[in-house]
C-alpha cells in the first residue's frame, strides 16, 4: 500500500505536465490482482489530445470473472515525458462472481454469473523504452448495477504494450490532415468565386 500514497503525492505535488506521453498509440497485456482472484487481459491505449489517453481494457480470469473497460486519463511528466503518471475515470462492465455472507447460519455463499456496471477510477505510473511502454496501477471500482458483494474492489494491474504509433508519427499525421482540409477549403473558395464570375 507504501506505493499508493507514493503515486497520490506525485499526483498532488507534481505540475509539469507538458507533452506528458511519448506514444500515440499502444497494446499489450495487462496482468490484474485482488484478494480474490487474478486476471489477464488485452489493454490499448490511444492518445486523443496532449497528455489524454482513452484506454480499453478486457480482461478474464478464465472461470468466473470476465469484464470491459473503458477509462479517460490524464497524464503528466515527472522526470521527462517517457515517465509520467496518470490518473482518470471511466466504467467497467461484465460478468462477476458475489460472495454473500449468512450471519444466522455463518455460511458464505458465492454465485457466478452476475451481470455488473462498475463506476471506475485509475492512478499509475508508466515508462516507456524501445517502442515499449510498461505501466504499474490501482484501479478501484464501486459496483452501481448488479448484485456484486462487495461493492467495493480494488485491483493492482501491470501492463506492458508495444508502442505501435509514436507520438511525433500521430502529430505529423495530424498536421497532414490539417494542412489538406486547408487546401481543399481553399479550392472550395476558388470554386465559389469562379461559378459566381460565370453567374454574371
Amino acid at each position: 500500500m507504501k506505493w499508493i500514497w507514493v503515486l497520490m503525492g506525485i499526483f498532488f505535488f507534481q505540475g509539469a505536465d507538458t507533452w506528458a506521453q511519448s506514444y500515440g498509440t499502444s497494446a499489450g497485456l495487462r496482468l490484474g490482482s485482488n484478494k480474490n482472484h487474478r486476471t489477464i487481459g488485452l489493454s490499448v491505449q490511444q492518445r486523443v489530445f496532449d497528455n489524454f489517453t482513452l484506454e480499453g481494457i478486457a480482461q478474464t480470469d478464465f472461470n468466473n470473472n470476465t469484464t470491459f473497460h473503458a477509462l479517460v486519463q490524464k497524464h503528466s511528466r515527472i522526470i521527462s515525458r517517457r515517465f509520467n503518471y496518470y490518473y482518470g475515470t471511466g466504467v467497467g462492465f461484465g460478468w462477476e462472481e458475489s460472495t454473500h455472507r449468512n450471519p444466522e447460519t455463518r455460511e458464505i455463499v458465492t454465485t457466478y454469473g452476475n451481470n455488473t456496471l462498475n463506476a471506475e477510477l485509475i492512478l499509475g505510473v508508466e515508462m516507456t523504452l524501445l517502442r515499449t511502454n510498461i505501466s504499474l496501477d490501482y484501479k478501484p471500482n464501486v459496483n452501481i448495477v448488479g448484485s456484486r458483494t462487495p461493492w467495493y474492489s480494488g485491483q493492482v494491474g501491470i501492463s506492458a504494450r508495444h508502442v505501435i504509433v509514436k507520438s511525433k508519427e500521430q502529430k505529423k499525421k495530424q498536421r497532414q490532415r490539417q494542412r489538406m482540409k486547408k487546401r481543399n477549403q481553399r479550392g472550395n473558395v476558388w470554386e465559389n468565386l469562379r461559378e459566381k464570375v460565370r453567374g454574371y
